[in-house]
């Protein structure tokens, strides 16, 4: 029987029936355990050779013996005709040595057949049986097949001849068995691979490598599934580079699941995440810009995030806050008495911010406040019926009856206003007393006590300026002759005025211009005198007159001035232009450049910039012959002379021209290859013909 014919599974306490047990016990007495190792003792369907010719021996021997041989005389004759043929007798001799020797040598070369695994009786197994089933089993490269290999074999004493060979077996099956165990492992079931580590027995001597493969296990497991855990935490945290490089450490890993399966499945996470974590932040982003449909994008956006990213959560919490950046708008609005659109903004709030609670609360007392802020007795009692609705349970419920309380108070100062009002719309003074009378007796701790000082005010300011216009139209009129009497009278006149009252401001405005009007007729003469000192040319003496009115501060302070500091301007220029001719005057480049220097500061606005101008031409022209004198000799000179040539002036084109040639003297160009042709070649000279240059 092969290993083909062996089931999957069998039990190692299987037997044969009582009888043939009985006659497989009387076989192993009457043979022994005689066959060499892999030969099966037991199990076999054919009787053994040795037994069958002996069998057959005893079946056809002839008896040599004499009395057996005087039987089969007197018998001889007895015998049918048909047995007495010699013919007859020769063919059996023949055939049945023949048969015989046929059938042992087909029993000789017949292979005994394997032992039936399945239905041995194990208790009287022998040890090649035994080690031969367990290889059997092993082949299989199962884990309950190895088991089953290892425990047929490791119940034999140690003295047993086969224990060497059995003790190598089972260091082999049980590292098979450990291999089977990390490919569990390399598959992700570390639990599933220490449970098939922990089932090779603890008795033999393999169970040593066990502890420490599963040691190992252990350990590589607990880092991968640290570095994913922190990879994870950082995603949650919207860490993506952290996460990736965490991620990274995974390929690392001594296992297939994590470096493979795991790895990708991160990395899949991870871009997920980030494409949310993206989402997340515009959201946010569109959230801080305090815009109600920028918020209410932000929402949607967040919204989108599935419940499978690690960003639901977050975006779970950003949602309730973006809500409530809504509400804050809302209430913003409401602060600003805009309640039409505080509700507005309140009513688009979503019910996934879930804030269904505080926006109902938050409408009601916007409702009843927009009612309030009509300002009549009506649009008052609608708000306290309205705020009366809310229930004592609600957040908002104390602010609510604190507002009723206000309102009521309100009501009565409505009425006080009402009736002030209509007696203000008189206009009369009696009547504008009465009003104010009227308001006085709304409290200034009430709601509307604020309301009663501005209206007060406002009326006071009425009956004031009723008292007080007569002066001031009594002053204009008479500051109309323009004289200094008539203004003084018209300031008088403003000057009854008190300060604080209604016209206070405009009478103190008026009475400023009448005074600067009477100033300026008080200094005009002394103003003008100076000018006329000044056009005179004593611009000295004008400086003089008009010194004491700019020192004054009065009307005209700041106009005399205005003429000193033109008047002094004129002076510096005068001495600028004698200063600049007396060094003009000494004919040197340095003098020259200093006269040109002082006269450039005459003021365009002098009679003596025309003058200034004339002599700038005719220095600059001087330093320009000087240049060229002094570059006949030393061409550096003549270009550093050339350049203090002012610009505009009359000679500072030449001189920019004459620097130019100098410099390409200084530097001539690279003379050009000779040609072929000799072509005639005339000396050019970089100066003007007016002006040779000494070579010597």
């Amino acid at each position: 029987m092969t290993e083909r014919d062996i089931p999957d599974s069998w039990s190692r306490a299987s037997g044969r029936k009582p009888d043939d047990q009985n006659q497989r016990l009387s076989r192993t007495e009457q043979f022994g355990e005689t066959q060499p190792f892999d030969v099966p003792a037991t199990g076999s369907t054919s009787k053994p050779v040795k037994r069958r010719k002996k069998n057959h021996r005893e079946g056809l021997t002839i008896n040599s013996h004499s009395e057996e041989t005087a039987q089969l005389s007197s018998t001889f004759g007895k015998w049918p005709r048909w047995m007495k043929s010699w013919t007859l007798w020769l063919v059996l001799l023949m055939l049945i040595p023949g048969s015989v020797g046929f059938l042992a040598m087909a029993m000789l070369f017949k292979l005994p057949a394997a032992p039936n695994c399945p239905s041995i009786f194990w208790p009287l197994a022998s040890a090649s049986v035994r080690l031969h089933c367990a290889q059997l089993a092993a082949s299989k490269q199962t884990v309950n097949d190895l088991l089953q290999a290892i425990a047929l074999v490791k119940q034999l004493p140690q003295n047993h001849p086969l224990h060497g060979e059995i003790d190598r077996f089972i260091e082999e099956w049980s590292r098979d068995i450990l291999k089977l165990a990390d490919q569990s492992f390399q598959t992700g079931n570390l639990e599933e691979a220490i449970a098939t580590a922990r089932k090779i027995p603890e008795d033999v001597a393999a169970y040593k490598l066990v502890d420490k493969q599963v040691d190992k296990w252990q350990s590589i497991w607990s880092k991968a599934e640290a570095t994913y855990n922190g990879a994870i935490a950082e995603v949650k945290e919207r860490r993506w580079q952290s996460a990736f490089m965490l991620s990274a450490k995974m390929l690392r890993v001594d296992n297939q699941y994590w470096a493979g399966t795991k790895y990708d499945q991160l990395n899949r996470l991870i871009a997920t995440a980030r494409e949310d974590g993206d989402k997340l932040g515009k959201a946010e982003s569109l959230a801080n810009s305090k815009v109600v449909d920028n918020i209410l994008e932000a929402i949607k956006l967040a919204e989108s995030i599935g419940q499978e990213s690690y960003i639901y959560q977050k975006a779970q919490e950003a949602i309730p806050a973006f809500g409530r950046k809504m509400l804050e708008l809302a209430q913003a609005k409401l602060d600003k008495q805009d309640a039409d659109e505080a509700l507005n903004i309140a009513r688009e709030i979503p019910e996934s911010a879930k804030l269904q609670g505080e926006t109902d609360d938050f409408i009601a007392i916007a409702d009843a406040k927009r009612s309030a802020w009509i300002g009549d007795v009506s649009g008052l009692e609608a708000a306290i019926a309205q705020a009366q609705q809310i229930d004592p349970t609600r957040p908002v419920y104390n602010e609510a009856q604190q507002l009723i309380a206000r309102w009521q108070l309100e009501i009565e100062d409505v009425a006080h206003l009402e009736k002030a009002r209509i007696l203000a719309s008189q206009g009369t003074v009696p009547n504008l007393t009465a009003a104010i009378a009227q308001v006085q007796l709304i409290p200034t701790n009430n709601p509307r006590g604020a309301e009663a000082r501005q209206e007060i005010s406002r009326w006071n300011a009425q009956v004031e300026t009723i008292e007080d216009q007569p002066y001031l139209d009594r002053a204009d009129q008479i500051a109309m002759f323009e004289d200094i009497n008539s203004l003084q009278a018209a300031i008088a006149q403003a000057s009854e005025i008190r300060r604080g009252r209604a016209l206070y401001p405009e009478a103190r405005k008026k009475i400023r211009t009448w005074v600067g009007k009477i100033e300026r007729i008080q200094d005009q003469p002394y103003l003008d005198q100076a000018q006329e000192l000044a056009q005179s040319g004593n611009l000295t003496a004008a400086i003089s007159a008009a010194q004491q009115i700019a020192s004054s501060g009065r009307a005209l302070s700041q106009e005399a001035q205005a003429a000193i500091n033109d008047w002094e301007g004129q002076i510096r220029t005068r001495e600028n232009w004698k200063k600049a001719q007396e060094v003009g005057a000494a004919g040197t480049p340095e003098a020259l450049v200093e006269a040109i220097r002082l006269a450039n500061r005459v003021s365009d606005n002098s009679i003596l910039r025309m003058d200034a101008n004339q002599a700038i031409d005719q220095w600059s022209q001087q330093l320009l012959e000087i240049a060229r004198t002094q570059g006949q000799s030393d061409i550096a000179r003549g270009i550093d002379i050339a350049k203090s040539i002012p610009r505009g002036s009359a000679a500072y084109s030449a001189a920019q021209e004459q620097i130019k040639a100098w410099q390409e003297f200084l530097n001539p160009q690279p003379e050009p290859q000779p040609s072929s042709v000799p072509q005639p070649q005339t000396e050019s000279s970089p100066f003007p013909q007016s002006t040779p240059i000494n070579r010597q």
